[in-house]
């Protein structure tokens, strides 16, 4: 007789990222028409040289093959700490921060630690993908919050005070967004935050891409300025992944009040006991000597974000952008009466164009201007390649006149 499996994970679907790589034959497309590979968010480029020449030392030590302690090494939390409190123009200390293997285990810490099970989160829809299943693994009943193309896919904190529920233990943000990268404006965090304070309950706010916002833009928020914002339930959540292109080195951050840092690291012991030692010192070493690196990452980021825009709009495709940040677009495509997989399955197969369609990022029953969206990541899409990308969109709206 076959084991019974845990049916709040076998009812979860996969993971879309994979669907969407299956869907792309490019054994049908000769040289003159290669993949242009806008669905995963990873960067196109390598770690500085500087960074791998110091990890080719770092791993000669002997001790960088050990544990570290569960809230990460001190002079990581110290550093991140340090840089948090220029960046928001706050005073955060390392006892504030735990270090976690990526984000996505920093999310799901921060919601074994801070939601029990049978309990609500509120979740901006459309959402990343890994979120919507924690939640759903975990037991956690996800509140739609809505966001719209009209309103540039930024949530509204009126609309959010009529869904929160009796039993809602935190409200989850994601600035600059995935998938719309839609940046939330600082007044727009610090009225939910105001909610969420209101209500008792936590504010967990993803800024994973903080990195990529322009140069000119300030600070992302003022929630950290206020020296009460340990006793509000503040929550933030940090990758060095992206910043400092290490996806497969695991490093990321929770940084809350001590209190809950201290509950988190519970649950950090029984799920890796520590982040992996390596990536903590690439981190630490990132923020310690990579500043004007990171600043040319950014640019060239920017650079990508105005060519994809300028593409977009002397293009006759009738693609919409409708939200546009960091290293995504949200796309709406221009045919009624066709889902956005069904489009996105299109390009595909007949452009050689790889996206994620809106249906990744939302639940069933979807509100026809989110099943009108794709997902474009064009974080290893080069600047030059943009008018490419808007050509095959036009062919794509002419294969159907």
């Amino acid at each position: 007789m076959p084991v019974t499996l845990n049916p709040k994970v076998s009812a979860i679907e996969e993971p879309p990222v994979l669907d969407a790589a299956n869907w792309v034959c490019p054994e049908n497309f000769g040289p003159d028409k290669p993949l242009i590979n806008v669905s995963q968010a990873v960067p196109g480029y390598a770690p500085a040289p500087d960074l791998m020449d110091h990890l080719a030392t770092v791993v000669h030590e002997n001790n960088s093959a050990f544990y570290t302690g569960v809230q990460g090494i001190d002079p990581l939390r110290d550093a991140l700490a340090r840089t948090m409190s220029t960046v928001y123009k706050g005073a955060l200390t390392a006892p504030d921060v735990m270090i976690t293997a990526g984000c996505n285990q920093a999310f799901y810490i921060a919601m074994t630690t801070l939601v029990q099970p049978g309990q609500s989160v509120v979740l901006p829809w459309p959402w990343y993908f890994n979120h919507r299943m924690t939640l759903d693994m975990l037991g956690i009943r996800v509140i739609p919050l809505p966001c719209h193309a009209e309103s540039g896919m930024i949530p509204d904190p009126v609309q959010l005070a009529d869904v929160i529920a009796d039993d809602t233990a935190a409200i989850v943000l994601v600035t600059p967004n995935n998938p719309t990268g839609a940046v939330y404006p600082p007044a727009v965090i610090a009225a939910v935050h105001a909610i969420a304070k209101g209500h008792g309950i936590s504010l967990v706010l993803d800024e994973t891409y903080r990195d990529f916002l322009p140069v000119d833009y300030g600070p992302p928020h003022a929630l950290f300025s206020d020296a009460g914002w340990r006793d509000s339930g503040l929550v933030h959540l940090y990758s060095f992944s992206k910043v400092f292109s290490l996806t497969g080195y695991r490093t990321g951050a929770l940084v809350a009040a001590p209190r809950i840092v201290e509950e988190a690291a519970k649950v950090m012991d029984c799920l890796a006991i520590c982040a992996p030692h390596v990536g903590q010192r690439a981190a630490l070493f990132g923020l310690e000597q990579l500043g004007e690196w990171c600043a040319e990452k950014r640019d060239l980021m920017a650079g990508r974000v105005a060519a994809f825009r300028e593409a977009m709009t002397q293009s006759n495709s009738g693609y919409q952008v409708r939200s546009m940040g960091a290293y995504f677009a949200y796309v709406e495509h221009p045919f009624s009466g066709q889902s956005s997989r069904a489009v996105a399955q299109r390009l595909a197969r007949e452009q050689n164009l790889s996206c994620m369609s809106g249906d990744m990022f939302s639940p069933g029953n979807l509100p026809v201007d989110q099943d009108r969206m794709l997902r474009f990541a064009f974080a290893n899409v080069e600047t030059e390649i943009m008018p490419a990308l808007a050509r095959r969109l036009s062919a794509d709206t002419a294969s159907l006149d």
